[in-house]
C-alpha cells in the first residue's frame, strides 16, 4: 500500500467511528424507542465485556482448561469475591492481579 491508501485507510476508519460513536449525539431530540430495547440496552455493555472476558478466563489456545492449575481460575473466584464483599473495582483488580501473579510466580502455574 503506498502512503495515501493509508491515509484513506485512517481517515475512512475515523469517519466511521465518529458517526457510530456520535449516531445518538447528532439528532436535536431523543431518538423514540421501545421500553424494552431502552432496558435491553442498559445491558449490553455488560453483555459485551462477558462476552470477551469469559473465553480468556475459560480457554487456552481454543479448548477449555482442562487442569485446576490454572492462576486464572482461582483470581477470577477471588477478584469477584471481593468485589461482592466490598463492591469496591480498585480492590478487585488489585487482589485478582494478587493472586494471579501470586500463582504464576510463586508456583510456576
Amino acid at each position: 500500500m503506498s502512503g495515501w491508501e493509508t491515509v484513506l485507510g485512517i481517515a475512512g476508519m475515523a469517519l466511521i467511528t465518529v458517526l457510530t460513536r456520535g449516531f445518538f449525539l447528532i439528532p436535536d431530540r431523543e431518538v423514540p424507542m421501545p421500553d424494552w430495547l431502552r432496558d435491553g440496552l442498559r445491558y449490553a455493555p455488560l453483555a459485551a465485556l462477558a462476552a470477551v472476558i469469559v473465553p480468556e478466563i475459560v480457554m487456552t489456545q481454543g479448548e477449555l482448561v482442562s487442569t485446576w492449575k490454572d492462576a486464572r481460575l482461582y483470581a477470577t473466584a477471588v477478584a469477584t469475591a471481593y468485589f461482592f464483599w466490598k463492591r469496591g473495582i480498585l480492590g478487585t483488580i488489585v487482589s485478582g492481579t494478587v493472586v494471579m501473579l501470586s500463582l504464576r510466580i510463586g508456583l510456576g502455574w
